[in-house]
């Protein structure tokens, strides 16, 4: 689509007009705002302070120096810069950069004086440092020996908010073919070029591409045009035929008569879009953006990446934004490619994509927190269901809610806490709801109130085939039933509807003790929690002893209580059982506990280790060989979550999740699994099943521990109905050692 800018005079004698014609701009619906750069002319503001203040006093419109004068401002620093602007405007920045010029001025500030063969080499040089900096998935620091400019160990970042274009003011043959090898733009003033120079200087840069494998429809063409001297008619034929014989894509008008602006953004671009876009439809052509030929030769093998469904987000290896989706919280990965759906429909296309892809491993995210590290792999499809985070009310008087499977649980706590209301969602804000959602739902309101999947009433899922469908009690029972417990083997849940409870102020208790007699603290824990009422949920974190100093317990609980003096007494069998070393007490909200994460992007690296168990009683034989095993270094910290209570009042065939009579789930974190597994089978002889969302492993036996026989084989021959081929295979999938028998 065709753009429509400005190209304002950065003039000190009323430092606000430029601003006021920035916000002109925006109203009149421009794209973007570019402001020249001059730092040794005492006539005008500083183009960087003053792009950054209309950052703030605007909010759509893109702000860009035309351009930014390299020779006084060391690549480096305007890495930085421009990386910072990018993030405090909401990717709204982009980079147009030159390569000097008024060397006398550019001397008498400081700067140093460059032949013009000489500023072209710095300027290349430059590009390369700019992006080197903004490239932070790349490890180590940046360095580089150029002639003009040199970098020894820079540390990357900050990361912009967006894959900042670098647009380059050229005109000479040499500054051309930079254009054409590194720039993503090209942005030359109209009244300096003389006829025929657009079709040369398009030809040159096209050239220079083409001689390093570029496509050439990937540097934008913009141009400063200057403000019209003919009638409007005229000037949109003008603008028109710059756009459909020079492709030209964004025009830049200078000036600073508001008049003008308002006339362009309001009249002008709509009637040159239009007129483009009939011109291109008769001709039978068309123009669009392309991924980079750097961006295409990062693809992966075996992947069809022309047959994804349009309409549909996709994010490549090649994207600026791949950074932020290849991996997980906990979990380092590379996938090839990465969907993001924004509908059920969407979600159908993006599993047929997947069920093409029959060889490769096909992931599902919804937070992209999840332990079990499932939700990305190496070279495969991850379907990212992020974009479908809806948080809604369906009947007040019910307490009934429809939730989308890409919500973070923080968010929900936040939307559910305006009404009063609480659902129990594990002990991390940053979670996604539809991992949790069809596993169990461990959280600090589970003893009282049952686990996620006891609020469940239906959801509505795509299966493998591509089918929508909902379920619940009464519709499709079987398929409501497997979802509460083993939900990633059916299907990817779309949305899911909730009963939630009425949950006022509660009582927050973050406590740290002295554990030195571990053994003892553990069995004490599993007794009081066995023992407390059920408006106390507690959870213990449990590490190695350290020489020199003692073994620390936290524990973090809450009380369905606002009364202090309930919060105390529910507490005070703790502070019996070992000193206390810290201490907080609160009075608090249950979306305040949940607050408690960072929702931007994720960069987790490496595999993580976990395993996991579900526990009836915490017996001194256990407790034995839990501390024998952290003090052998096997894990770094052991986590107990009480459940127990609401949680083993629904009838143990209810639903896929097992194991309901367990007073605890554990897991154990370690850094090596070879020493992890050793040290965690004396443990797991005391465990009764597992939670496997909580557990890493691979070991097909892993699927008979967390599901006893008889729901096996009913989990089976569900899959077997919904997803004969085996599409969701990769997330503990229950015809895994179908061989392997378990114990009824």
């Amino acid at each position: 689509m065709l753009e429509f800018g400005a190209f304002i005079t950065p003039s000190a004698a009323n430092p606000q007009s430029p601003v006021a014609l920035a916000q002109v701009a925006e109203a009149s619906g421009l794209d973007l705002v570019t402001f020249q750069d001059h730092p040794y002319q005492p006539a005008f503001l500083d183009t960087w302070t003053l792009m950054t203040y209309v950052a703030a006093q605007t909010q759509t419109i893109r702000v860009a120096p035309n351009v930014l004068n390299l020779p006084l401002r060391p690549p480096a620093v305007v890495a930085r810069s421009a990386a910072s602007l990018d993030l405090l405007s909401g990717g709204r920045f982009s980079l147009g950069i030159g390569a000097g010029g008024f060397w006398d001025a550019i001397a008498a500030m400081g700067g140093t004086r460059l032949t013009p063969g000489q500023a072209v080499t710095a300027l290349d040089e430059a590009i390369d440092v700019i992006r080197a900096l903004w490239d932070t998935d790349e490890r180590g620091g940046v360095f580089t020996e150029g002639r003009h400019h040199r970098v020894t160990g820079a540390k990357r970042g900050p990361r912009p908010a967006h894959d900042i274009p670098i647009w380059i003011g050229a005109y000479k043959p040499r500054m051309l073919a930079l254009t054409g090898r590194k720039g993503d733009g090209w942005l030359p003033s109209l009244p300096y070029l003389q006829p025929g120079d657009l079709a040369k200087g398009n030809a040159a840069i096209d050239e220079a591409a083409i001689s390093v494998g570029r496509d050439v429809r990937e540097i934008q063409r913009l141009l400063n045009v200057g403000a019209p001297q003919t009638d409007v008619t005229t000037w949109i034929e003008q603008l028109a035929s710059l756009a459909l014989d020079d492709g030209i894509g964004t025009f830049i008008v200078m000036g600073d008569d508001p008049r003008v602006l308002q006339q362009l953004g309001q009249d002008v671009a709509p009637a040159v879009r239009e007129l483009v876009a009939r011109e291109r439809g008769v001709r039978g052509t068309s123009a669009g953006p392309v991924r980079s030929a750097i961006a295409l030769a990062r693809r992966r093998d075996g992947i069809a990446y022309d047959d994804v469904p349009v309409g549909l987000r996709t994010i490549e290896p090649g994207d600026f934004e791949y950074a932020d989706v290849r991996s997980t919280y906990m979990r380092g990965g590379a996938p090839g490619i990465v969907l993001q759906p924004d509908s059920p429909a969407q979600v159908a296309e993006a599993v047929a994509f997947g069920r093409r892809h029959p060889e490769l491993p096909l992931a599902v995210r919804s937070g992209g927190h999840g332990v079990s590290g499932r939700s990305t792999n190496d070279g495969g499809i991850v379907i990212d269901v992020r974009r479908l985070n809806a948080i809604e009310v369906l009947d007040e008087d019910r307490r009934l809610v429809r939730i989308g499977p890409g919500a973070r649980w923080m968010e929900v706590a936040a939307a559910l806490g305006e009404h009063g209301w609480a659902l129990t969602s594990g002990d991390y804000g940053g979670v996604g709801v539809g991992g949790l959602a069809t596993a169990g739902g461990i959280g600090f309101l589970a003893r009282e109130h049952g686990l996620t999947i006891d609020h469940m009433v239906a959801a509505e899922l795509v299966l493998a085939d591509g089918s929508i469908v909902r379920t619940d009690a009464e519709t499709r029972p079987d398929l409501f039933w497997a979802v509460r417990g083993a939900g990633a083997n059916v299907g990817i849940v779309t949305a899911f509807e909730f009963v939630v409870d009425e949950v006022g102020d509660v009582g927050w208790a973050q406590l740290a003790f002295d554990a030195t007699d571990a053994e003892a603290f553990l069995e004490g824990y599993g007794r009081i929690m066995e023992s407390a009422p059920r408006d106390l949920t507690a959870f213990l974190i449990m590490g190695a002893a350290r020489p020199g100093q003692p073994r620390i317990a936290q524990l973090m609980a809450m009380i369905d209580s606002d009364d202090p003096d309930t919060i105390i007494e529910r507490l005070q069998p703790f502070a019996e059982l070992a000193p206390l070393v810290q201490q907080s007490v609160t009075v608090t909200t249950y979306p305040r506990v949940m607050a408690n994460a960072d929702l931007g992007p994720q960069h987790g690296s490496g595999e993580p280790h976990a395993r996991s168990a579900l526990l009836e009683h915490i017996t001194p034989a256990f407790a034995r060989d839990a501390v024998a095993m952290l003090d052998a270094g096997g894990s770094y910290f052991l986590q107990f979550r009480a459940v127990g209570g609401a949680v083993a009042d629904v009838p143990e065939d209810e639903t896929a999740y097992s194991t309901r009579s367990a007073n605890f789930s554990v897991i154990a974190f370690g850094a090596n699994p070879d020493r992890l597994d050793a040290t965690w089978e004396p443990v797991r002889g005391h465990a009764r099943g597992m939670y496997l969302s909580f557990e890493t492993s691979l070991r097909p036996e892993r699927i008979t521990e967390a599901f006893p026989l008889h729901k096996l084989e009913r989990l089976r021959a569900i899959k077997a109905e919904v997803d004969p081929d085996g599409v969701f295979a990769d997330n503990f999938s229950v015809t895994q050692c179908e061989e392997v028998e378990a114990a009824a």
